[in-house]
């Protein structure tokens, strides 16, 4: 099925509605051109909260594993609660004090876990080729990745009916961890709490780009356009990409669309 609703997006959207039925992930809807590589700018920190969580799952790394400083752990990284900022070198603030946003902490735990300079075919034999992806980093793990839509698409498939790994494995990333943090979303503001999964931001009572998706549902977006959202319980995911930055339009228009895509979905 090709909605008709992706045009209201600027540039050349494209994405796919995702639906689990009789235990397998169909596609219900798409839309564009699903084979372009595109960025996908913070979206990429699902490919590595995934690839972590695969380390986990096979039992060569711990959730509960000091990684950072003042004893930061692997879960405090993955959910923003390290202290660490945006960016190398920004000021540090207490562990578990607080929701910061920090890329410099994705990059850390990708550095760690795959050894440095060797991120890129951490991600590649982690995630990308066991899932059939052709996606790649090409940058910084907290941002670099560039791929298709369809692999978008293949990566929510994974996280909405686990493979890599284990369901409960999957369940604890997407749980709230120190879900009492409040903090910032970007460009969407401060909210207090500002729950987080192992990875994925979780919708919690936010009034935001997750649109009315249930308080359980998980996802990221990023600068590029780009954004990803599912529920575990409805069985469902839909996964977007853009030509066009993220800006005032996508405050605008993706808590409308986000919530008809999920309407869409469970006809």
């Amino acid at each position: 099925m090709v909605s008709d609703a992706a045009p209201t997006w600027p540039g050349a959207p494209a994405h796919v509605v995702l639906r689990v039925r009789d235990g397998r992930v169909e596609r219900v809807e798409e839309f564009g051109d699903l084979d372009e590589p595109r960025p996908w700018a913070s979206v990429t920190k699902l490919a590595v909260a995934l690839a972590a969580a695969v380390e986990v799952d096979e039992g060569r790394r711990d959730y509960d594993e000091v990684l950072g400083p003042d004893g930061a752990t692997l879960a405090h990284l993955l959910a923003h609660a390290s202290g660490l900022g945006l960016d190398e070198g920004d000021r540090v603030q207490p562990v578990g004090a607080r929701r910061v946003y920090s890329n410099a902490g994705y990059d850390r735990v990708a550095r760690t876990l795959a050894g440095e300079g060797r991120e890129a075919t951490w991600l590649a034999e982690r995630v990308f080729a066991p899932l059939g992806m052709s996606s790649a980093l090409e940058g910084r793990a907290a941002a670099g990745v560039v791929g298709s839509t369809n692999d978008l698409a293949a990566l929510m498939a994974a996280w909405l009916a686990p493979g890599l790994v284990r369901a409960a494995t999957r369940d604890r990333a997407i749980a709230p961890y120190l879900a009492e943090l409040a903090g910032v979303v970007p460009g969407f503001g401060r909210f207090d709490p500002c729950p987080w999964g192992l990875g994925p931001e979780l919708a919690g009572d936010k009034h935001h780009w997750m649109g009315d998706w249930p308080e359980a549902s998980f996802g990221h977006f990023g600068q590029s356009g780009a954004l990803a959202l599912a529920n575990a319980d409805e069985g469902l995911a839909v996964v977007a990409t853009s030509t066009v930055a993220f800006g005032p339009w996508a405050v605008e228009l993706w808590p409308r669309w986000t919530s008809a895509a999920r309407e869409r979905a469970r006809a």
